[in-house]
């Protein structure tokens, strides 16, 4: 193990086996890339000239690198060509069997010496290590898909490796370029462990028909800021592998949000496995392609301007960040707004924070300052509720607490015109609850805006079983006019976003709770492996902790599925003041201002 890791050998020329390869190649090292398929090894080469081609076009390398890191590139169909390699990363499909088959038989061919690696993001390594003949060699090295772009790579140790390989491997994930982090044996590991929890709370959310595939992935990409939706990357992976890494995780967790949604297992055996088989979640052009086609289930254009009520003027009721913000909003999309809050220097001062922010868009030359001065002009800030007796559309933005709500909307009932429509920006409350303190229920609808509302493209758009058809299709148009992407969700705890979000942060805390990984590794790990704009622990004390305390109480409440019951990490910081980036102290420290 002390030999530097010139040659590599690859077992399994797939997708993954093919990316790492080429890391690999174009890092300086002898590839010999082994597949019982002559096939796959073919269009390995094939993918791999392919690509450097591209980076010569793009000027990233030389013809002469290009050239020198194809012949570093060799391919053969038996594992006796893994004689002289320095390390052996096996790739093979996602079962023990098939891996074990591989490493038994690596025991006779390679050196003692040589390291062996298992690419498996499911399975124990440890288990794969007892059955070699030398398991202090064996250890995981978990490279993300497409592995010449994705940064992270997971170091995964077994209580019988060696220190001296996980050196080794670890040293050689930072000279290609990668950020190792270093886990133990458990099934998904860090990021996979996080990620599909997550992907499996949305593959039952959807099957429950609770949302849209649409609706659940655009949520989740604008409201989180991810590259994908959670669906549409279920495709990407493969809906049987998702199947198997979950299978793996609930077989150790027992955790009810890792056991597979039947959704999974039906698309898997129907052989509708995703973009590799042409139709998943969603319907693609051909088998292995991006391209997404119209299928039964594409939602078709709707004529709602013409089924909702018109819509000139509206009520912003609070003075917080969130109602100056959708004040600020409203009136950029030509509405004249009424900000009113507990008096009235409370609401000129939220207007005087909507000045400030259209001041740094003029700045920043987002708009003129005309165009600020006349968004300014359409705001009027009052004192009371009383001045929403004429708007269409009242926006209530007040603090997250149903009584108080449940106050403001028996006032609203009384102030506004009939006809006029009364939304809830709650996140987590029943929106029924705030409708029932009125006597026009039908009238009453969630519009869930996101933090900061000037930037964030989403909301959620949520009717209770009393909400009339007339006001959803009303709330959806203005939400396109005010250039908000607007999905529909039932009145449950968390709507879309905050029941798939919360939970996966709640694990992410369990993890560190149980010494698994650190705050800094899971965080690398999301953002790395997963891309997400922020690591787990990094939003947590942006949310603030007692804010999502209370969100992920309400979810155990509502959903009463044991693995939503807050970590007890959480309450205990909760408990002692350390609320994130607001108190100072969270799950970091933070530099008073």
């Amino acid at each position: 193990m002390d030999t530097p890791l010139h040659t590599i050998a690859v077992v399994g020329l797939g997708t993954m086996g093919t990316g790492i390869a080429e890391v690999l190649a174009r890092a300086g090292h002898e590839v010999i890339g082994i597949d019982i398929s002559d096939a796959a090894a073919h269009q390995a080469v094939t993918a791999l000239e392919a690509s450097t081609a591209r980076a010569v076009e793009r000027e990233r390398i030389t013809e002469e690198e290009r050239r020198n890191t194809l012949a570093r590139f060799r391919t053969f169909s038996d594992l006796q060509a893994a004689a002289d390699a320095d390390l052996v990363i096996e790739v093979v499909s996602e079962s023990y069997e098939a891996k074990q088959q591989v490493f038994r038989a690596l025991d006779s061919v390679v050196r003692p010496g040589t390291i062996l690696a298992t690419g498996t993001n499911a399975l124990s390594v440890t288990r794969l290590a007892a059955d070699s003949a030398h398991p202090e060699r064996v250890l995981g090295l978990h490279f993300f898909n497409p592995a010449p772009a994705m940064k992270l790579v997971e170091v995964v140790s077994s209580v019988l490796t060696s220190p001296r390989a996980i050196e080794a491997v670890t040293a050689l994930a930072r000279e290609l370029g990668k950020e190792p982090v270093a886990v133990g044996d458990r099934p998904g590991f860090v990021a996979d462990g996080l990620l599909f929890g997550y992907l499996n709370q949305a593959a039952a959310m959807y099957e429950a028909k609770y949302a849209s595939r649409e609706d659940i992935d655009a949520a989740m990409k604008l409201g989180c800021g991810l590259p994908m939706g959670p669906l549409a990357l279920l495709d990407l992976i493969g809906i049987d592998t998702a199947r198997t890494v979950l299978d793996a995780m609930y077989a150790e967790s027992r955790d009810r949000l890792h056991a597979p949604a039947p959704i999974l297992k039906q698309l898997s055996e129907a052989g509708l496995t995703g973009r590799k088989s042409g139709r998943g979640f969603y319907t693609y052009a051909g088998p292995g392609t991006s391209d997404l086609v119209p299928d039964a289930l594409t939602p078709q254009p709707a004529a709602e301007a013409a089924a909702g009520r018109e819509v000139h003027s509206v009520g912003v009721a609070g003075s917080g960040t969130m109602a100056s913000g959708i004040a600020e909003v409203f009136a950029k999309a030509g509405y004249d707004v009424v900000l009113a809050a507990r008096g009235l220097e409370k609401a000129e001062t939220a207007k005087s924070r909507i000045a400030k922010s259209l001041a740094r868009s003029v700045d920043k030359g987002r708009m003129t300052a005309e165009a600020r001065e006349a968004t300014l002009a359409r705001v009027t800030p009052a004192g009371s509720l009383d001045a929403f007796a004429e708007v269409d559309l009242a926006v209530e933005a007040v603090a997250e607490d149903l009584e108080i709500k449940q106050q403001l909307f028996a006032t609203l009932d009384k102030v506004c015109k009939p006809g006029a429509v009364l939304a809830t920006t709650t996140s987590s409350l029943p929106v029924v609850a705030c409708a029932r303190a009125t006597s026009r229920p039908q009238d009453v609808i969630g519009m869930h805006f996101f933090n900061p509302a000037p930037a964030m493209k989403l909301v959620e758009v949520v009717r209770t079983v009393l909400t009339s058809d007339e006001v959803h299709a009303t709330v959806r148009t203005v939400t396109t006019k005010i250039k908000k992407h607007p999905v529909d969700c039932g009145d449950r705890a968390g709507f879309i976003v905050n029941a798939l979000l919360f939970p996966y942060l709640n694990n992410a805390i369990k993890m560190v709770q149980e010494h698994y990984a650190t705050l800094d590794d899971i965080d690398t790990a999301m953002k790395l492996g997963g891309g997400y704009p922020m690591g787990p622990f990094e939003l947590l004390d942006v949310v603030g902790l007692d804010v999502s305390l209370a969100i992920e109480k309400v979810l155990h409440r509502e959903f009463r599925d044991p693995g939503l019951a807050p970590a007890p990490l959480l309450e205990h910081l909760v408990a002692a003041g350390c609320l994130g980036r607001k108190t100072g102290r969270g799950f970091r420290e933070y530099a008073r201002r």
